[in-house]
């Protein structure tokens, strides 16, 4: 029977304990195991919420241990589960100083004073320690309660960051209560198997304490009607609608694909990254719109399944990112990071250890406009969160697992003034320069790519209706490929392993040939074949192929031949 709060460090964080011991001496309050200045600051905003909701603060000397004594405590969010833990402490005191009394009284016959005001011998009353200040916590039936909150002079709870965290974590060590401010409450229950109070004020979360039927599940929410529109639908954005079973938001204005002309093959490539999961590189001449293709390649994503929103939720609540009245996301990430980001902003650091722009795109897509202007450093970061879909952060002497499993989106130019291979502009670059400037992205980082494009605008003397293909339809082929990797491997195919491989995608006699031809003539690598053979399974899932023909190994190769550098102009 204990009182839980929540320390955020990294993607993990620990869960504290929070206890209150009552004792003889001068009023004061103490708080010992390694509390920063926000969480030793608590004792001033908890004592005055205490007194401005009407209750008396003990007059006792109150000592509040926070454990693992070893553990640095930080943020506000441990100001309501303090106050909590120190009127408990009181109510349990001032009910064992009730009963004592009550029982000195009837034995009050059995009790004799000399005139001196002493016991004599044979006193049945027992003298009591100072043991008997010390007030455990009890919790609604017995159980563990988790707290979070920050206090406000006058008792009401601001909402704080890293709740989801805090409720994830909770649960997995057995913990199946908590109290949370209320802007905070549908966040909490998407936990599943948590039941959840909201608190207002310190007064509600008090009086909870000893009513367990405060506490609500997601489930018993709903069914009270007292839901809201987002936590109905689970996070899911209103407008949103299934194709095969897969599910897609509203096409928002600003992401119809109708709207971008002249780059029919570029498209064709997004559609396919968006179906498999590939990463892409798309490289052309300024203006010629593979900035404007790149940038709406979220409306093709279909939305996250409840699953794959459960990590990414938790890594928006500890960065603080929830949106207020969102309880999960379910819109994959789509970031975009500008060209000076540093190490420490793309893979996370800093003094609490947040998470960085790969993490925070997990589960959805990380777009480098400009890629050629990273630091040479910043990119070659990537290479090993593609593979292993996670980055390891080490901080004073503690350790941290983010997941990182994003798709790469890069937008470039294909040499510094911009119109290398171009047919309507002349190139002023030499040689040298074009390779020097396509040394930055490096070979290795590049054979991680399976789609490479050259976006060259292409004006289409005679437009028709059937060349025009809008975000609605490219989303058919989407979803039919999507709901094939769902039920067949639980998983896109660019995550397929060497031995998935070997098990999911068959091929024909004829893309066996192409595929072996194109390697030798092109060079590829084992990565890179392997590469177009996901990339080749992923055509064959859109056209509802069980075995991979020639024609979408043909199709594969096309889109990961080109190298970039000097062969654009060849």
């Amino acid at each position: 029977m204990q009182i839980f709060s929540f320390s955020p460090f990294g993607y993990e964080g620990s869960l504290v304990s929070v206890e209150v011991d009552l004792r003889r001496g001068i009023p004061a309050v103490d708080i010992v195991g390694l509390a920063d200045g926000a969480v030793k600051e608590s004792r001033e905003r908890m004592r005055s919420a205490i007194r401005n909701s009407g209750y008396d603060f003990p007059p006792e000397r109150v000592l509040i241990s926070l454990s693992p004594a070893d553990l640095k405590k930080e943020g506000a969010g441990f100001d309501l589960a303090v106050a909590l833990a120190v009127l408990n402490a009181k109510d349990q005191l001032d009910e064992k100083e009730e009963a004592f009394s009550c029982g000195a009284d009837n034995d009050k016959t059995d009790v004799q004073e000399t005139d001196g005001g002493a016991f004599a011998e044979g006193d049945s009353l027992e003298i009591q320690s100072d043991s008997k200040w010390k007030a455990p916590f009890i919790s609604p039936n017995g159980d563990d309660v988790l707290v979070m909150g920050e206090l406000e002079l006058n008792g009401k709870v601001r909402p704080v960051r890293g709740i989801h965290a805090a409720v994830s974590t909770a649960q997995s060590s057995g913990i199946r209560l908590c109290i949370v401010p209320s802007a905070n409450s549908d966040e909490a229950r998407e936990v599943p198997g948590m039941k959840v109070f909201g608190a207002e004020n310190l007064t509600e979360a008090f009086e909870s304490l000893n009513n367990s039927k405060s506490f609500t599940s997601k489930e018993d929410f709903e069914k009270s009607g007292k839901t809201n529109i987002g936590l109905e639908k689970n996070g899911i954005p209103d407008g949103s609608y299934e194709i095969d079973g897969v599910l897609f938001g509203p096409v928002e204005e600003g992401y119809e694909y109708s709207e971008v002309h002249g780059q029919k093959f570029l498209i064709r490539g997004l559609q396919i990254a968006a179906s498999g999961g590939h990463n892409l590189m798309a490289y052309g001449p300024p203006g010629c719109g593979k900035t404007l293709a790149l940038q709406r390649f979220q409306a093709l994503l279909p939305l996250l399944t409840l699953e794959e929103s459960q990590p990414v939720t938790r890594i928006y609540s500890i960065a603080g990112l929830l949106q207020s009245g969102e309880s999960a996301v379910r819109t994959p990430p789509f970031r975009m990071p500008h060209q000076t980001a540093t190490i420490e902003g793309m893979c996370g650091g800093g003094t609490h250890l947040t998470p960085g722009e790969i993490s925070l795109a997990h589960n959805g897509v990380l777009f480098l406009d400009e890629a050629a202007e990273f630091r040479t450093s910043v990119l070659q970061m990537l290479r090993v969160p593609l593979e292993s879909g996670a980055v390891t952060l080490s901080r004073a002497g503690r350790t941290s697992v983010f997941p990182a499993q994003f798709q790469l989106l890069m937008a470039t130019n294909p040499c510094p003034c911009g119109y290398y291979g171009s047919s309507e502009k002349v190139c002023l670059c030499s040689a040298h320069s074009v390779e020097q400037y396509w040394k930055k992205f490096s070979a290795p980082l590049l054979d991680r790519i399976d789609i490479r494009i050259h976006a060259e605008h292409i004006v289409e003397k005679n437009k028709s209706e059937e060349s025009i293909v809008s975000t609605s339809e490219l989303r058919k082929e989407i979803a039919k490929a999507v709901s094939i990797q769902r039920k067949r491997q639980g998983k896109k195919n660019v995550r397929l392993t060497p031995t998935e491989i070997a098990e999911y995608c068959h091929t024909t006699d004829e893309a066996h040939a192409i595929l072996e031809s194109s390697s030798e003539h092109y060079g590829f690598s084992p990565r890179a074949v392997n590469g177009c053979i996901k990339l080749a399974r992923t055509i064959a899932d859109m056209c509802g192929l069980d075995v991979i023909d020639g024609r979408s190994m043909e199709e594969a190769v096309k889109y990961r031949k080109s190298e970039g550098g000097l062969e654009i102009g060849m």
